[in-house]
């Protein structure tokens, strides 16, 4: 008997050490933001400059006091991935939440994180169409027209 108290007090030491290490690991991080391309933009205080409107994604401008930054929602987790995937050879800074994904460069990628929670992807330019120069608003459009289009 006195080996299954012991057991018993173990595991709910190790639960609650789970469960506050849990909550400490981010602290800052909000919510995760999820709904539809409008009311993630809501949220991240943008009026959305709808670009692509299609089945699979929907795109947007956004220009914040954060920056400017590319929404996109996706009509699934797979599509997203993919979407994910290609845009390695972009390289750049990505915040992804569940069937969505804010583009822009590292500072406003992270200051749009502070509202609507997610995860930073970073990733180094692969393709030779990527060069330092091209910036942001390059890296915006490049992305956009690769992606946009591939999913008419």
């Amino acid at each position: 008997m006195r080996t299954r108290r012991t057991a018993t007090v173990a595991a709910l030491l190790l639960a609650t050490t789970v469960a506050v290490t849990a909550c400490q690991a981010a602290p800052d991080a909000p919510e995760e933001a999820s709904g539809s391309l409008e009311q993630i933009a809501e949220r991240a205080g943008c009026a959305p400059d709808l670009q692509t409107d299609a089945a699979e994604l929907r795109q947007a401008q956004c220009a914040t006091d954060d920056g400017k930054y590319v929404l996109t929602t996706f009509a699934t987790d797979r599509g997203q991935r993919e979407w994910l995937n290609e845009s390695k050879d972009y390289g750049g800074s990505y915040l992804v939440g569940r069937k969505w994904t804010v583009s822009g460069d590292a500072g406003t990628v992270e200051q749009v994180r502070e509202r609507l929670g997610g995860r930073i992807e970073t990733t180094e330019p692969h393709a030779p169409h990527a060069s330092p120069s091209s910036g942001s608003s390059g890296h915006g459009s490049g992305h956009e027209s690769g992606h946009g289009s591939g999913h008419h």
